[in-house]
């Protein structure tokens, strides 16, 4: 007879954050297969180029790892560990996890914006004589190409080339195989994965869609059913089937949690349950981090009501730009408005605001200066400037402090 777990609240934000890989601090130093690893433990790392401070994907990672060389992401890429296609939204994904989003090239007119049937239709011998100058000349960058005039902004004002690139990547006709200053280079696929045949490598979409639900298991570690897939934007999974066969399968394991009620533990964590578990970490997270990127799930599991505002216009947003979640022990307690002033070598905090409920302890003052000076310093920064912040912080810390 099958006996539900009960856990409380708290267990069950330590339960994902451990899945997360954010439950405790590093335990030493890292190695480039630590971020492998990393990238494999959320099966996914969402792509964005805003740098007003580190850009998205290299900040998951330094919250998880500490402090790393970022050229790593860019090597994984190069030597194939990684590849990048649309999972989430735009995603460097496990080069083991190609199969499961072959099905989304192969018909990418599901894509919606991300693949516009009616201009590769008008455009067949341009794309065509790109295709045949990237197999004769080798890789290529949108870069590469002049950019026509045109006032306008957004995907219907990218340059022609530009959209070809795109459409031939949603299609998976291209890949990235590198990144230089951050901006794509392309290739053909028969270049980057000349070994891949479709009927012998490929699986069904069904098989496909059944794995992503098993990595988004995996990687959320406790979950209700409705937040399961979102993790890959499954519109159309088949949730309650999925559910009834890993539970048969012994994948998840049914749980009851104070304030949530029914919800699902993936195996992996069974263990976890035997010993108490002690939220060590304290760090920044970014705007696109796992943690936070569904809404409805960062307000139901942590009671932080979190809104990317980056693409609202600027006098529509409730908090800043690019508004990074504080976590600290277990919680999110916080978050603060920054920006990385490159020349001056200084980290520039607009603002911070405390959840409502916040106790200001001296650990809680010391954690946080900590994981923002760590957080500045892997940046190049000698200094931190903080414009506002509470007064509980005020009495605390100085507007301006040099790094040691």
């Amino acid at each position: 007879m099958n006996t539900t777990h009960s856990l409380s609240l708290q267990q069950a934000r330590h339960l994902h954050l451990a899945a997360q890989s954010l439950l405790r601090a590093p335990a030493k130093r890292a190695v480039y297969q630590d971020l492998i690893a990393c990238i494999s433990r959320m099966s996914l790392l969402q792509i964005d180029t805003i740098h007003v401070v580190a850009r998205s994907p290299y900040l998951v990672l330094f919250s998880r790892l500490g402090d790393f060389p970022q050229r790593w992401l860019e090597q994984a890429l190069a030597e194939g560990e990684l590849f990048e296609y649309w999972a989430h939204e735009a995603c460097f994904i496990p080069r083991a996890d190609y199969r499961l989003l072959r099905h989304r090239m192969l018909s990418p007119e599901r894509l919606g914006w991300k693949y516009n049937a009616q201009w590769v239709a008008e455009h067949q011998q341009e794309i065509a004589d790109l295709l045949q100058q990237i197999r004769e000349k080798g890789p290529v960058r949108a870069a590469d190409f002049s950019h026509a005039d045109n006032p306008k902004s957004g995907w219907w004002a990218w340059k022609p080339h530009k959209r070809h690139l795109e459409n031939l990547f949603s299609a998976g006709e291209l890949m990235v195989t590198e990144r230089r200053n951050f901006q794509r280079v392309y290739d053909l696929r028969s270049r980057v994965m000349p070994d891949w045949q479709d009927a012998i490598h490929g699986i069904s979409e069904a098989e496909a869609i059944h794995q992503m639900l098993l990595n988004s298991a995996r990687s959320l570690g406790i979950f209700r059913t409705a937040w399961l897939a979102d993790y890959y934007r499954l519109k159309r999974a088949p949730l309650n089937a999925f559910i009834a066969e890993a539970q048969a399968a012994g994948e998840l394991v049914a749980v009851n949690t104070e304030g949530l009620g029914a919800m699902w533990l993936h195996r992996d964590l069974l263990p976890l349950l035997e010993t108490p578990l002690q939220a060590t970490h304290s760090a920044l997270l970014s705007p696109f981090d796992p943690v936070v990127w569904d809404r409805k799930r960062a307000l139901e599991l942590f009671s932080f009501d979190y809104r990317i505002e980056c693409y609202t216009p600027a006098e529509k947003r409730k908090f800043g730009y690019f508004v990074l979640p504080i976590l600290h022990r277990g919680q999110l307690k916080g978050r603060l408005d920054a920006r990385m002033l490159r020349k001056a070598k200084q980290l520039e905090i607009k603002n911070i605001w405390l959840e409502e409920k916040t106790r200001v302890t001296a650990r809680f003052v010391v954690d946080i200066r900590r994981a923002i000076e760590r957080f500045a310093a892997w940046q190049g920064a000698e200094s931190v400037v903080i414009l506002n912040m509470p007064e509980a912080l005020s009495d605390c810390w100085p507007a301006l402090w040099t790094l040691a």
